[in-house]
């Protein structure tokens, strides 16, 4: 025990030291709060008997603050300045990003760069991107580990446990992942975009999603340049491991979308710190960019959006309050800019009216299958009763005939009998032949019995020679 004190003064668990590298290796910058809420949501339900929300954060946070400090003795994290509220900013150090690839079961390359400098300048925009993973996420917190606490602290952490779910887990996400639309994933050249979430939860049902998160700084054409940088990025093709082309995004996200009909869908978090207001900023938007993600009329009343890119807008306040599950986005080109018109994120990102024609369609066609099949038994039974009807029975003793037997008596091509007895099964028709055969052999025996053989005449043809 001595020896891992010394190796980790603070006294941290792996398991709480590899919760604080898989968190810092998604974010890349975070508070320890943040940390804590991501990895043991449980923990913002206790110490509720501390004297001052001060105290309670501290005694709340107090675990994951010893293992960024044993992190930071083994050089794989560092403080990172302060945000505005006094919070001390925490990354990782290119050491630690590499010991956070092995956490996430991510490749080095896919980790991006450490944070460092972030905190300078407050880091504004990482945190609202961090606010913005955790209200997606919606940790819900282990009602095991709260046992002990108060009846209010229960119910408040019940109502949060059965809340509607987030999507995926922090695995599931990256943040500030660059999308090259010139040079290489390492490397990347002038031109391309840069997702501030990149999300692949397919257990959920968002097996690739884009989200950019503005804090209503830029303009609705400063936004619209993202849109275009994005479809430069979609439109680019590389050659794979298997020589042949395919477009760039898939040599990443290979398995994640099944199809290029449509592309994988962006989302809007707006989140208004600045001077523009979303709500003008939105219609707008949509209009610029109408011929990146109009639809086209489809028979079955729905629209298909072949190479066309799904754009959904919402606002942080409402992603927070609802989650993902709340009728909260709205999807470019469906109604108005209005509540009338939110959508749940499944339904934004999807295409919920051709997936409805589609089912309907289905549903006619097995409908449809399976009437003929029934029509298809009811003529086979109807056959198969007048052929029934047809089957010959035996004259001798009344029983019908088998297939075979039916088929050996009837007559051959040319109208000739095939069979001795035809009107007589199998057993019979043995009986018949052999009483046939008895009487036959009956007979015989009775004329050699009735015909004697004539006598010779005397002296035979000698004798009536010499006479």
């Amino acid at each position: 025990m001595a020896g891992k004190r010394e190796e980790n003064p603070a006294g941290s668990s792996n398991n709480l030291r590899g919760d604080v590298l898989r968190v810092l290796g998604v974010l890349k910058v975070a508070t320890v709060e943040q940390i804590q809420q991501i990895a043991a949501p449980h923990l913002s339900y206790r110490h509720s008997d501390k004297p001052t929300p001060s105290k309670r954060k501290q005694a709340r946070t107090a675990s994951h603050t010893g293992a960024l400090s044993d992190l930071r003795k083994h050089g794989l994290a560092e403080n990172g300045g302060q945000i505005p509220g006094g919070d001390t900013l925490r990354n990782l150090t290119p050491m630690g990003l590499k010991a956070a690839s092995y956490e996430l079961g991510r490749p080095v390359g896919e980790m991006g760069n450490p944070a460092r400098g972030a905190g300078r300048t407050g880091a504004s925009h990482p945190m609202v991107v961090n606010e913005a993973v955790l209200a997606l996420l919606r940790p819900k917190p282990d009602l095991a580990q709260l046992a002990n606490e108060p009846a209010d602290v229960l119910a408040a952490a019940q109502a949060a446990a059965d809340a509607p779910d987030g999507l995926g887990t922090i695995a599931s996400y990256a943040t500030e992942v660059a999308l090259p639309a010139t040079g290489t994933w390492s490397n990347p050249g002038k031109g391309g975009a840069q997702a501030d979430i990149v999300i692949t939860a397919p257990e959920d049902g968002v097996p690739l999603l884009f989200v950019e998160i503005d804090n209503c700084h830029e303009s609705a054409h400063e936004l619209a340049g993202k849109v275009d940088k994005y479809r430069r990025f979609f439109q680019r093709k590389v050659k794979d491991t298997d020589g042949r082309e395919k477009p760039m995004w898939r040599t990443r996200w290979p398995m994640q979308w099944d199809s290029d009909d449509p592309l994988p869908p962006l989302l809007f978090v707006f989140n208004q710190i600045g001077e523009r207001n979303p709500e003008r900023t939105i219609p707008r938007l949509a209009e610029i960019t109408y011929h990146y993600w109009r639809g086209f009329p489809a028979r079955g009343g729905y629209h298909t959006y072949e190479r066309q890119i799904p754009i959904v807008a919402t606002s942080l306040d409402l992603l927070r309050e609802h989650g993902p599950a709340g009728r909260i986005f709205w999807r470019f080109g469906r109604g108005p800019w209005s509540r009338e018109s939110f959508q749940p994120l499944l339904d934004a990102i999807g295409n919920p009216r051709q997936v409805a024609a589609e089912a309907e369609r289905e549903a006619r066609w097995k409908a449809e299958r399976e009437a003929y099949q029934a029509e298809q038994r009811r003529l086979a039974a109807q056959k198969a009763a007048e052929r029934e009807a047809r089957r010959p029975v035996c004259a001798g003793c009344g029983a019908k005939f088998t297939d075979e037997r039916w088929e050996a008596a009837e007559p051959g091509r040319w109208g000739d009998p095939r069979d001795t007895h035809p009107q007589l099964c199998d057993a019979c028709k043995e009986r018949a032949i052999e009483a046939q055969r008895l009487a036959e052999q009956d007979e015989r025996e009775r004329l050699e019995q009735k015909q004697e053989p004539p006598a010779p005449k005397a002296g035979g043809w000698l004798g009536r020679w010499r006479s």
